[in-house]
């Protein structure tokens, strides 16, 4: 089974634990990694905002990609929340046998 990681853009951090250990309950994704804060400058309805933000990533298959980014986006508190998916290339196999089994 192909793996997938997800990147997303939370509001704070408790916002990206709760998320993420909602989305690990729910079999969606196999683990989430909270990076450092980042202050994010982005356009929206029509004004430059600044913002410090929490990115993550978080490792799924592709059969749960689709079914991880609605669920991320179902749950955030942004109308339109960044949340993206990109195909793994190569990864450690047992790495990615435990992602599949994580999320099977």
């Amino acid at each position: 089974m192909r793996i997938v990681s997800a990147y997303a853009i939370f509001g704070d951090a408790d916002e990206a634990e709760r998320i993420g250990r909602l989305v690990i309950e729910e079999r969606l994704a196999a683990c989430i990694n909270m990076l450092e804060p980042v202050r994010s400058l982005y356009r929206w309805q029509g004004a430059i905002e600044s913002a410090e933000e929490i990115p993550a990533i978080l490792k799924t298959t592709e059969a749960k990609a689709e079914a991880l980014v609605a669920r991320i986006a179902e749950l955030h508190s942004y109308d339109v929340p960044c949340v993206v998916t990109w195909p793994v290339d190569r990864a450690f196999e047992p790495y990615a046998q435990w992602v599949t089994d994580s999320v099977g």
